[in-house]
């Protein structure tokens, strides 16, 4: 019946170090689960939080919940951390969250890592509610002027995102700072009254896979080992087997509880503490568990990316970025491709396509509309230095976490979404090969000299040592207008012979100038050409080279 009569709500409390996550989130809440307010030692001794921390507290459901059957609402709060250097933890709190709550130290306003978190609530959520804490570091006399001014900036910058008009509300969670005894909070009753109106009911589906995001993980003796975490999709009972990947084993649940209450029974959204049989809980810190057989293991993906526009570097290809999905951080690299065709993606990858390969990832807001080539769908394929556990169609972020954690820019690089999952190690001779990227290739020669009527020598198109049998039949554009074929090779030097089956008489006479007619100089010097002033005329080879091909096989289109 408690399952079926609260509404759990999680929201992710972001924001930059030391802007007051954690002591806010104390200030709201009542009911600690077991991962509470950071147990880490050097956390502790620094007085912030560096890893993720969940807490609870429930109110009565308001009446737009109440509408949906709700009798009371629990909002389970995410506290992120905030310092430049764990980035990668926020990525995997803001998976699991329905909205943002993001905390902003009214004295400071927007930082670089705020504006971090701002980029990832905004590819993963479309809810936000800003928070001034710290109103009391401010005299009295000045606390509303500095927080219009802040309010305007703030609502400024949110402009530009999907955030756009959010409510700001003003408090201070721990007024006199951490180190006066405990005062009232300020402005937190106004805060849950906000937060009440804010909520809503998220899209919860008790079908498909179960999946389950493990953040926690822990002993008690004599009855197994406990898993806390929050169910991402699908829901799970006491009694069901369920797969933790990364050990490569399954286990059976034996009891589960939502907030020191038992339950029977979890569904998405819910966090819940999940206990099965004995293992070492040291084997997995956090991570996914799921139905039996869903999540992957793979070596590469490819993903439908888009470049965050707050990355102010060009993303290039055969670049290593960190790409975090789900709990999990792990370096990759990136070859970028795509296509001006309108697809059809959904959540498959059209392997039937062809695509044009990229040397970067456009940001596809700022090309000119005059550019040659202005892609409608950017891929990315993406070589794992590890393998990593994941699910179908998850979402990917990349980043440059070793950039300069000192550094005043964005180090969000890309988002995307997984459409095929490589499992197999040697997918670069199975799976790939069916990916038809190709590269536009240009070589250009000159003609030596006139054969015959319908065939000319052409020196540097190739170098000495090619394979002159991949461009055996190719086709190539003489720079006086007329097309050829290559016929084959002539001599030892990697000089070919081209077929020409409608030479012009103007570029024969040409060709008959530059090659004929030798002014013989004086003894032990080379010979020069009488005319000097005519043009060579060039040959150039257009073609296109499919980059994940093993047969090497070069194409005309």
């Amino acid at each position: 019946m408690m399952e079926n009569k609260i509404l759990n709500f999680n929201i992710g409390v972001l924001g930059h170090v030391d802007s007051g996550k954690t002591s806010l989130a104390k200030a709201l809440s009542t009911v600690a689960s077991t991962a509470c307010f950071d147990k880490n030692p050097q956390s502790k001794e620094r007085g912030i939080t560096i890893d993720l921390g969940f807490s609870s507290f429930v109110v009565n459901a308001p009446d737009h919940i109440k509408d949906s059957g709700y009798e009371k609402l629990q909002f389970t709060l995410v506290d992120c951390p905030g310092h430049a250097s764990l980035i990668r933890t926020i990525i995997g709190g803001a998976q699991i969250i329905d909205a943002v709550m993001l905390v902003v130290d009214v004295t400071k306003g927007i930082q670089t890592q705020t504006a971090e978190c701002l980029v990832i609530g905004e590819i993963l959520c479309d809810h936000l509610l800003v928070v001034l804490n710290k109103i009391d570091l401010v005299a009295l006399e000045k606390q509303k002027s500095v927080v219009e001014k802040m309010t305007k900036r703030i609502l400024i910058t949110l402009q530009k995102t999907k955030f756009a008009n959010a409510e700001i509300i003003v408090v201070a969670a721990k007024p006199g700072g951490p180190d006066v005894p405990d005062i009232e909070p300020v402005g937190v009753k106004d805060l849950i009254d906000e937060l009440q109106k804010f909520a809503y009911i998220p899209e919860r589906e008790s079908i498909g896979p179960f999946l389950y995001a493990v953040d926690h993980c822990f002993s008690i003796r004599g009855q197994g080992t406990v898993m806390t975490g929050t169910v991402l999709q699908g829901t799970v009972s006491v009694n069901d087997n369920i797969e933790i990947p990364s050990l490569m084993v399954s286990k059976k649940v034996k009891s589960m509880q939502m907030f020191r209450q038992p339950v029977g029974k979890a569904s998405q959204g819910d966090r819940v503490g999940i206990c099965v049989t004995q293992f070492d809980p040291k084997q997995l810190e956090r991570g996914i568990v799921g139905m039996p057989g869903f999540i992957q293991t793979a070596s590469g993906v490819i993903a439908e990316v888009v470049k965050i526009t707050y990355y102010k570097l060009p993303v290039e290809t055969k670049a290593k970025f960190h790409v975090s999905l789900g709990h999990e951080t792990v370096m990759a690299k990136v070859t970028f491709f795509g296509t001006e065709d309108e697809l059809c993606v959904n959540n498959e990858f059209i392997y039937d396509h062809t695509y044009r390969y990229q040397q970067e990832l456009f940001d596809l807001q700022k090309l000119d509309d005059d550019v040659t080539y202005k892609p409608k769908h950017q891929f990315a394929l993406l070589e794992f230095e590890k393998t990593v556990q994941i699910v179908p169609n998850a979402v990917l972020i990349g980043s440059k976490l070793d950039m300069d954690v000192h550094t005043n820019m964005c180090r969000l690089a890309f988002k995307g979404k997984l459409l095929e999952v490589f499992t197999d190690k040697g997918y670069h001779d199975t799976h790939l090969q069916k990916v038809k990227v190709y590269k536009d290739k240009s070589k250009e020669g000159v003609i030596e000299r006139l054969a015959n009527d319908n065939e000319v020598i052409v020196k540097n198109l190739l170098k000495k040592d090619t394979n002159i049998q991949l461009f055996m039949g190719l086709k190539v554009k003489l720079s006086t207008g007329e097309e050829g074929t290559i016929d084959g090779t002539f001599g030892q030097s990697g000089k070919l012979k081209v077929r020409v089956n409608s030479l012009q008489d103007t570029t024969k006479v040409t060709l008959q100038k530059l090659s004929g007619g030798k002014k013989k100089a004086k003894s032990g010097q080379n010979y020069s050409p009488i005319v000097e002033n005519i043009e060579p005329v060039k040959v150039i080879l257009n073609f296109k080279k499919y980059i994940f091909s093993n047969e090497k096989k070069l194409v005309q289109i």
